[in-house]
Parts: C-alpha cells; sequence; structure tokens
C-alpha cells in the first residue's frame, strides 16, 4: 500500500517542476540580454565621453589659444609662458577689461564680429600693445586708420625689409595675407599688393596687425621666423590677454529677433510637448504584438460556378468564336493525352493523329478541331456536339470495349 501511495504522490509533483525548470532558462536569457545591453551602452558612453574629452580642441575654433589641434595657438601660449610672459585667455569681454586693468598688458585680439566699433575701441584703449591676429577691414579702418586688406602674398618667403627691431630678429618668413599701409603704419614684409605686417604707434603702446592664421598656428609656427615674430610682438609686457569673442557677448542691440522672441513664452514648451507625444505615439502604435501570420481567404469558388461565369460573359459578349476557341484548346489537349503525344504538339498534329485513328476524314476533322468558324450560338452548339463526336471516337479506337462518355 505504501508503494502504491507513494508513486502516484511522485508523479503528481514531477510536471509542475518540469514546468518551473523549462521556463526559467528564457527568462534569465531575457535577464541577462537586457543586462548585456545595458552594460554596452555604458561602455560606449565612457568611450564617447573619453573621445570627447580628450579631443575638446577639434571643437574649438582656430586661433583659439587652448587648442592643441593644428589649427589651435595653444603652442604660442606655452612659448610665452617660457619666456616668462603671464597668458590670461578671456572667452568674454568684461573679464578681457578686468585682466588689462590689472596692469601693463598686451591685448591679442581676433575678428570679433559681434562687438560693435564702440566695444573694440575700448577694449583696444585699454591695453599698452594690441597685436590683432585676424586683420579685417572693419578692424583695420578702427585702429589703423587708412589700412586695409590687400589679398595674399605669393608663395616663397619674403624678408622683413623694414627698420623694425622685432621684423629684423625675426627674419624671413612666408606672410600669408597682405594689406595696405596707413599713413602713420609702419609696413614690413613687402609681398605681391602689400605688406604681411603693420605697426602703428598708439599712446605709450603701438598697434600690430598680422596674419595669424598664416604665422601662429600651431602647424605653421616652427616655420621660419613665425614663433620668434610671435613672441616679439605679443612678449614686450609681463601680461598676455588673449581675448576670444563670442556670439554671446555682443554689445550690438538692433540684432534681428529670433523666433523664441517673436513668440509667447508658452510656444516652446508646448512644441516639446507634442513632440514628446508624438514619439509616444509612435512607439504605442509601431508596436509588433508577435510574428507575421499568412491567413488564408475565407471564400472557396467553386470551378463549377468560374466556369458559369466565364460562359455568361462570353454569351453576353456574343463571340462565338471566342468560345469555340476555348472549346477546341480543351478538346485538342484531351486528344493529345488519349494519343500519347507530347504536351508541346501542335494543333494540326493532333488533329491528323486523331482522324488516322479513329479512321475519320482528315479534312472533316481539321475543320472540327482548326479550321470552322461558328457565326452563331446555333453553330457553336453544333461544334460542341462535333468536338464530342470526335473525342468518343478517338476514344473507342484507343480504349476497345469502354462506353464513352
Amino acid at each position: 500500500m505504501s508503494g502504491g501511495g507513494t508513486e502516484p504522490v511522485a508523479g503528481t509533483a514531477h510536471p509542475p517542476v518540469a514546468t518551473a525548470t523549462d521556463a526559467a532558462p528564457p527568462r534569465r536569457r531575457r535577464v541577462a540580454a537586457w543586462i548585456s545591453i545595458g552594460l554596452a551602452l555604458l561602455v560606449v558612453g565612457g568611450i564617447g565621453g573619453a573621445v570627447s574629452a580628450a579631443n575638446q580642441w577639434a571643437a574649438r575654433d582656430a586661433l583659439d589659444p587652448d587648442s592643441y589641434g593644428p589649427d589651435g595657438a595653444r603652442a604660442l601660449t606655452q612659448i610665452l609662458r617660457d619666456h616668462g610672459v603671464e597668458v590670461r585667455v578671456t572667452r568674454d569681454r568684461a573679464a578681457a577689461a578686468e585682466a588689462l586693468a590689472a596692469g601693463s598688458a598686451t591685448l591679442v585680439l581676433p575678428d570679433a564680429p559681434a562687438l560693435s566699433d564702440e566695444a573694440v575701441s575700448a577694449l583696444a584703449g585699454a591695453a599698452d600693445d594690441v597685436v590683432l591676429i585676424e586683420p579685417r577691414a572693419r578692424t583695420l579702418d578702427l585702429l589703423l586708420p587708412g589700412s586695409a586688406p590687400a589679398g595674399v602674398a605669393p608663395e616663397g618667403t619674403v624678408g622683413p625689409g623694414c627698420g623694425v627691431e622685432d621684423a629684423r630678429r625675426a627674419g624671413a618668413l612666408v606672410p600669408g595675407g597682405v594689406f595696405t599701409a596707413g599713413a602713420d603704419a609702419t609696413a614690413c614684409y613687402p609681398a605681391g599688393d602689400g605688406y604681411g605686417l603693420l605697426i602703428q604707434p598708439a599712446g605709450q603702446g603701438r598697434i600690430s596687425a598680422v596674419d595669424g592664421h598664416a604665422l601662429f598656428r600651431n602647424e605653421h609656427l616652427a616655420e621660419n621666423g613665425n614663433a620668434a615674430l610671435a613672441a616679439n610682438l605679443m612678449g614686450r609686457h609681463p601680461l598676455v590677454v588673449w581675448y576670444v569673442p563670442s556670439i554671446g557677448d555682443t554689445d550690438i542691440a538692433d540684432t534681428d529677433p529670433s523666433l523664441g522672441d517673436l513668440t509667447p513664452s508658452w510656444v516652446s514648451p508646448v512644441i516639446v510637448l507634442l513632440l514628446i507625444a508624438g514619439v509616444a505615439a509612435g512607439i504605442w502604435r509601431g508596436r509588433r504584438f508577435g510574428p507575421l501570420v499568412a491567413e488564408r481567404l475565407p471564400v472557396t469558388v467553386r470551378a463549377s460556378e468560374t466556369t458559369e461565369g466565364r460562359a455568361r460573359l462570353y454569351a453576353r459578349a456574343r463571340d462565338p468564336l471566342h468560345a469555340a476557341d476555348r472549346l477546341r484548346i480543351g478538346a485538342l489537349r484531351r486528344l493529345a493525352a488519349l494519343l500519347g503525344l507530347g504536351p508541346n504538339a501542335a494543333a494540326p498534329e493532333i488533329a491528323d493523329a486523331a482522324a488516322g485513328r479513329a479512321g475519320l476524314d482528315r479534312r472533316v476533322v481539321r475543320g472540327i478541331l482548326i479550321d470552322d468558324i461558328p457565326r452563331t450560338d446555333a453553330d457553336l452548339v453544333a461544334l460542341t456536339t462535333r468536338l464530342r463526336d470526335v473525342e468518343d471516337a478517338v476514344r473507342a479506337a484507343v480504349r476497345p470495349g469502354r462506353s464513352p462518355r
């Protein structure tokens, strides 16, 4: 009794254990897949952050004093610091003005289209020396009256060609952009239609203009006398204030308003909300519930109905010849099968073989199977009867003893 009572219990307990064991691996695999995806995202994000941090210079502009890239100017700031000159990089106008007010300083000024003429003049007036490293027509006319851009110098090194000691110590170089000199400016490095360096006195100091893109970028600083000229122009005072302008530093009040300025304050949050709702709706309605399933058509049409429908169309079109062709094609196919002819047998070949096997007149059989043209419905009915007679005669000759259909 005990053995009989034990076996049902074991047999009853076994299926639930097997079911749980079978269901566990898929669940574990799903959890492991999500964990793997999360770890992969963390790894990719970490690598992207590291690459972005290691290449911050790539996002900076040309001649940026903190950029190590080929277009940056980090090498020049390092040379100045090695010579005991303090280089202070400022990225807003207020910080630059504050640094210039601390003492004797040189202002390195790139092109600043976002600043008004008054702001540029105020910055330049607060410095002892000013070095324009991206001279444009507006800046030249503002700080070196009468001077203007004059294109690009021809290839090849050019000597100083002037009495300025800083240029003579630097020696020959390839000027890049050149400028015409105003009445009060001293011009050096003559090339093409202008000069590669302009120096003009301003109060107790001076203002210099030179193409920094061609001379002071990291990739060109070691060429010819580029580094020496940069150090001579910028290292005359213990402090260099390198101003890096930005759009947010503008003081021009008559700028065109943005779309956000022209719309009410609630428009932007509503647009963001609509975008979020659209994305959520797309995810909601675009989800799939499972694999695609091929569904059979729910309607089955019998062959007899199809045949009757097609016959009614032929009758309505009053085209007995077309109906006769369909009847002849069926008769020829059946005769070819009875006579053992291949599927590619021609109609005349089938007609001749049928006439020969049944002992009928060849011309009559050809007329029934190929040549006769029915003009009326009565002719079509008569042709149908004759086709049946030919088939019955051939079947009787091929299979003697069997009654015709």
